[in-house]
Order: structure tokens, then sequence, then C-alpha cells
């Protein structure tokens, strides 16, 4: 059995993870792909980074419709900080020695790569799968690596908070679910965009 494994803050998810996670899927030829949202990310300012309960469940509205996409609630869980190892190891002993483990992430976290706890474990227990983000060209790639390209889409979780901050739409940057559920509670300060 093939596993895809994306983790991320997704906060919020947007269909930029959307689509590197299907096409990460099908051209990997994953038997199913497992998105981990992050507790607390070891490698990011946490100062807007919402409550996981909510980002989870934005998660969960944005892949229930695909079948072949599972949620992880392992790292929430957890309760922690988020490191890979700890989730990959812990999917190991889920899935057995048998499943091949593909952990996936952007080209954007190369830069902070060899800061990662146990990287080279990391390297041992899966195979590391680099995908192409806008902006971070797929090079210096390690040699243990990877690469998947896919569809470049420019959205961000990040632009996606400020034009929540400006009152500005995000309608069509995530699902409709998504979109509803963050309306709905009032995520990110949100005055009253559409």
């Amino acid at each position: 059995m093939r596993i895809g494994i994306l983790g991320g803050t997704f906060n919020p998810i947007h269909i930029g993870h959307l689509i590197l996670a299907e096409e990460a899927r099908f051209k990997l030829r994953l038997d199913k792909l497992i998105l981990v949202p992050a507790f607390m990310p070891p490698h990011k300012n946490t100062s807007d980074v919402i409550d996981a309960k909510d980002r989870l469940e934005m998660v969960r509205l944005a892949i229930e419709d695909n079948p072949a996409f599972e949620i992880s609630t392992y790292e929430v869980d957890s309760k922690k900080k988020s490191y890979s190892i700890d989730t990959l190891k812990e999917f190991r002993k889920i899935y057995g020695d048998d499943a091949q483990l593909c952990f996936i992430t952007g080209s954007d976290s190369l830069k902070d790569l060899f800061s990662w706890k146990n990287i080279n474990d990391i390297f041992k227990i899966s195979k590391f799968i680099v995908a192409n983000r806008p902006g971070y060209p797929l090079k210096d790639i390690p040699k243990e690596a990877d690469t998947v390209v896919i569809t470049p889409i420019e959205v961000s979780s990040e632009d996606i908070r400020k034009r929540l901050k400006e009152g500005r739409s995000i309608r069509y940057l995530v699902s409709e679910k998504v979109r509803k559920y963050i309306l709905e509670h009032n995520l990110y300060r949100l005055p009253n965009a559409s």
C-alpha cells in the first residue's frame, strides 16, 4: 500500500493544498492520502494560528467528498509541538513495514529542511517527496528526496487571512464549505466579508 502524508498548519486549508494533494495522489499512484493538521508547528510563528479544532474541522469539510483523502488527528490530539518524525513513526506503527509512506512537503520547506528534528530518520522511514510551490523552484533537492511537479497555484493561507482582516472576499480561494465555516465562526477577525 502506498500512503501519502501531507502535513501542515492549514490555517486555513485552501485550494492550493487540495490541488497539491490530488495531483500528488495521482502522480505518485497513492492508494490514499492523509492530511495531518499540526497542533503547533515548530517552524512557524504561531501568533496568528487559530485553534486546532477549527483548523481540523476546516480540513474535514474540505476533503469530505474525496474518498481517497483522510484526515489524521494524531498531531492535534498530541497537544504538543508537531514534529514530522514522530508522526511518521506513528504511521509506521499503524500501517506496518510493508506500507510505503510518502511524506510530501512543499519546496518552500527546503530552506529549513536540515533544521528539522531527525531529518535523516525521516528519509529512512519514508519516501520524501518535494512538490513545487510558486516562488520556490525545485533546486538543491537532497539526494534522498524525489520531486513531484504540480500545477502552480498562487494561493497562500497568509494571503487569505490578510483578505479576511481587510474584509475582502475569499470566494474560490477555499472550498465553499470552508468559506462558510470561516464566516459562521468569525475566524481570522473577520469583519463582514463575503
